[in-house]
This record gives C-alpha cells, sequence and structure tokens, in this order.
C-alpha cells in the first residue's frame, strides 16, 4: 500500500510519506509529509498525521509509527516546527486522540479516546485514560492516568498508580483486535499480506 494517493502526499518542503507495504491506510485518512510508518501499522478512517512544519533549519523532523502501532478513527497527530513524534510499537492510538509533538511514546502504551498529548514524554506500557491530557511532562513506565485527568507537572504524577494486570490485558485485546480487523480489510481489498 505504499502507491501515492490523494490522501497520501507530500509536505511543502518535498517530503513524501514512507509507508512499509504491509500497513493499511484507511482511504480516508490523512498522510502528510516526512511521516515513517512501519510494518503492520493500521490507521483507521479521517485520522490525520501530518509532518509539515520546517524547523529552524528548514527541516521538517518526521513523525514515527513503530511496527503494528494501532491509531484509530479520527486521530490527529502533527508537531511543532522542527520537532519529532514517535509512536512506540503495539501501541494504540484510540478514536478522536491528539498527540502534538515533540512527543516520545513508548512501547505498548494504550491512548484512550480523545485524550491529548502535547509535548510529552512516555515510557513503555502507559496508559492514558478517556480523556486525559498529557502536558510537558514524562511518565514512567507502566503509569495509569485516570480519565479526565490533567497532567502537567510532576507533581501532578505524584499520586497516579500503576497499569493492572486487567488494563494489560485490555491493551493486548485491542491490539489482537485490530490486527485481525487490519488482516480483513487487506482481504476485503485483495491485498495479500507482504
Amino acid at each position: 500500500m505504499n502507491r501515492l494517493r490523494p490522501n497520501i502526499r507530500p509536505n511543502l518542503a518535498g517530503d513524501f510519506p514512507e509507508i512499509h507495504p504491509s500497513a493499511l491506510i484507511d482511504p480516508s485518512a490523512q498522510i502528510i509529509g516526512k511521516v515513517i510508518i512501519n510494518k503492520n501499522v493500521f490507521v483507521g478512517p479521517l485520522s490525520v498525521i501530518r509532518a509539515d512544519e520546517r524547523g529552524a533549519e528548514g527541516f521538517v523532523a518526521p513523525i514515527i509509527l513503530d511496527e503494528e502501532v494501532n491509531v484509530q478513527d479520527g486521530v490527529i497527530i502533527h508537531s511543532q516546527s522542527g520537532e519529532i513524534v514517535e509512536i512506540g510499537a503495539k501501541t494504540s492510538v484510540a478514536h478522536g486522540a491528539t498527540i502534538h509533538g515533540p512527543c516520545k511514546i513508548g512501547i505498548g502504551c494504550f491512548l484512550a479516546m480523545r485524550c491529548v498529548l502535547y509535548s510529552a514524554d512516555l515510557e513503555n506500557h502507559v496508559w492514558v485514560g478517556m480523556g486525559a491530557k498529557v502536558m510537558k511532562t514524562a511518565l514512567a513506565s507502566h503509569t495509569y492516568v485516570p480519565a479526565g485527568s490533567v497532567i502537567k507537572s510532576i507533581p501532578d504524577t505524584w499520586n497516579l498508580r500503576v497499569v493492572s494486570t486487567k488494563e494489560k490485558a485490555y491493551i493486548d485485546d485491542v491490539l489482537a483486535r485490530s490486527a485481525s480487523l487490519r488482516e480483513d480489510y487487506r482481504k476485503l481489498a485483495g491485498i495479500e499480506a507482504p
């Protein structure tokens, strides 16, 4: 699926998206500029992943989705001038979430519906609850951010708990269902897995 289509296009600096042939991008999603999408990524309907703002030196920093990232419907991923966004392998970004870089998101994270990350760093296996906001701060591995929380400084993280076994199982289930959905859509389109 590395064909250039109207929804997969370069930015004004001339940077083209790099999409692994095993990735499945919905035709209504917009992939613009210096976006690197790795093996078995799923990008759902109406998502926008846009790497187009030049930094001080005139270059656009990439947005990178590592292997098996699950980007659901209506997600927006963007970054300020010259700043990188990297989403670690097997991370799920649920419906309507917004990620605005610079951001580094670790492996196996779960970003629930309508959450917002702005200039945040998440280590591995972090859960950000529905509608939560994480701004200009870092979260340690296995941190659980409850729905509706606003995390904007280190003291805001002091009372956060660890992701439970039940929540970890839910994350794994979401990833498995996403992979199955990706393969079903691939079959429907007559596309063989590479």
